[in-house]
């Protein structure tokens, strides 16, 4: 069965020194964690979780990094695997359509510190937990993004997989039998994220709890099915079209999705960066007058059409999911961070005039591709008849245009200091650069400062 084969992976892996590239890539990916979830806590949902979950902050060892409280491991990997998903900077594993970092590193961070752990062991736990999961994830595309959101459905795996490699010691059931209950508490729906509620980061929190449950209880002899992924009525059959199950497993081991993973250079959606990234090369290259724009065609796949196609977003939330809006933002001020979305944005004339300019088309060939392509090309016409053309075959940040560690530093330096203060950021990262050789306790994370508060 494929949740056996996906055990024997785990315990080969905890049996062996992680490969050098293949942790780099695992700081790399909780450095990019941290970097999406200190923004996070000052929006929605982070106060409202706090609040309804009041009663249980301040007890357990496991901690909500820059709220200066903590909780036990369910809780916390809840709450910070919801924050570190709310502004749109979190990691993506592209094949699957997935956000693998918020589930996997919320839920492992919650039980490394309640069980003292290595920081060996988080990198190793984080990376089994990518593994497992970005596989599945793949298996089972692209017709399950038709409904389900990746990140809250397979996320479950990515969080189970990685707990498991926490607690599990010599015992290859523990991961067997948490990713087969895993499978059963898988949810997440697309419609979440089609509208203004605050359920699409749930989707990425409730992944990381159910993967602390399932885990814990399989560390205490709860069973699953263990036949749950390829059965008649299991996970691929409910939720996919013809799963790819012998890929799932191919060169596991040997070959690391963690190492192929995109870094988020743009503050919203990841169906929107190829054209954002075309429109700052022509905005780079040509000196342009929003008022000479006679029309902007945006060619890119269906699925960017279908989740960004919003043409009169109201909120910030609404914003990070309009193709228009990001790329007219990206016209007219360059970046789009996370000052892309304040209120005095929103209402930006300027953005709202290109807005109206703006035709979005289906690319046959790019539709056809995806989610292993993710391309845009985008076209600027001007009223003296001149049309400007950039296509884009990929995202900055994607594997072939990966950001370096330097971007990765700046990308946490920007995001950290104004939630824990630039000095306690700097020595945070300093010491995420070198987590194999401290203790996860060393990081100190719920004695982090509040920065102007």
């Amino acid at each position: 069965m494929i949740v056996d084969k996906f055990a024997e992976y785990a315990s080969l892996e905890l049996g062996r020194p992680l490969r050098e590239d293949v942790g780099h890539h695992a700081k790399r990916a909780l450095i990019d964690w941290f970097s999406a979830l200190f923004p996070g806590t000052i929006v929605a949902p982070a106060p409202n979780l706090l609040a309804a979950h009041g009663g249980e902050l301040g007890h357990g060892r496991s901690s909500l990094p820059g709220l200066q409280t903590t909780s036990h491991p369910g809780t916390a990997a809840w709450i910070n695997g919801s924050i570190s998903h709310a502004v749109e900077f979190d990691d993506i594993f592209r094949d699957a359509v997935y956000h693998p970092g918020c589930p996997t590193i919320a839920a492992a961070l919650a039980v490394a510190e309640d069980r003292a752990s290595s920081g060996a062991d988080l990198l190793k736990a984080i990376t089994i937990g990518y593994e497992i999961s970005t596989r599945i994830g793949a298996a089972i595309q692209p017709s399950h993004y038709r409904f389900f959101h990746t990140t809250g459905t397979v996320g479950c795996f990515g969080s189970s997989a990685a707990v498991a490699a926490l607690l599990q010691g010599s015992n290859s059931d523990v991961t067997r039998h948490a990713l087969a209950t895993a499978a059963t508490f898988a949810s997440g729906l697309q419609q979440a994220f089609r509208s203004d509620a605050m359920t699409k980061a749930l989707h990425a929190g409730h992944a990381a709890w159910v993967g602390v449950t399932a885990a814990t209880g399989a560390a205490h002899g709860v069973t699953g099915a263990l036949d749950i992924l390829e059965g008649d009525a299991g996970f691929g059959s409910a939720m996919s079209v013809n799963p790819r199950w012998d890929e799932a497993t191919a060169e596991l081991g040997e070959r690391y999705n963690i190492m192929a993973i995109t870094q988020k250079n743009h503050g919203c959606c990841g169906h929107t960066f190829a054209a954002i990234d075309a429109m700052q090369y022509i905005r780079a290259q040509h000196q342009l007058d929003p008022a000479q724009i006679e029309w902007i065609a945006i060619d890119t796949y269906k699925t960017a059409i279908d989740v960004t196609g919003n043409f009169e977003p109201q909120t910030a939330f609404e914003a990070k999911f309009s193709l228009p809006y990001v790329v007219s933002h990206a016209l007219l001020h360059g970046a789009v961070r996370l000052g892309a979305f304040t209120s005095e944005r929103l209402a930006d004339p300027g953005i709202r005039s290109l807005m109206a300019k703006t035709r979005l088309n289906d690319d046959r060939e790019f539709s056809a591709n995806f989610p292993v392509m993710r391309a845009a090309r985008v076209k600027v016409s001007l009223k003296n008849g001149r049309v400007i053309e950039q296509f884009a075959p990929y995202r900055k940040g994607d594997p072939e245009s990966p950001l370096s560690d330097v971007d990765l530093n700046d990308k946490f330096m920007e995001l950290a200091p104004p939630i824990i203060g630039a000095d306690s950021a700097h020595m945070l990262l300093e010491k995420l650069w070198r987590m194999e050789t401290l203790g996860v306790a060393e990081l100190g994370l719920a004695a982090l400062p509040r920065a102007g508060r």
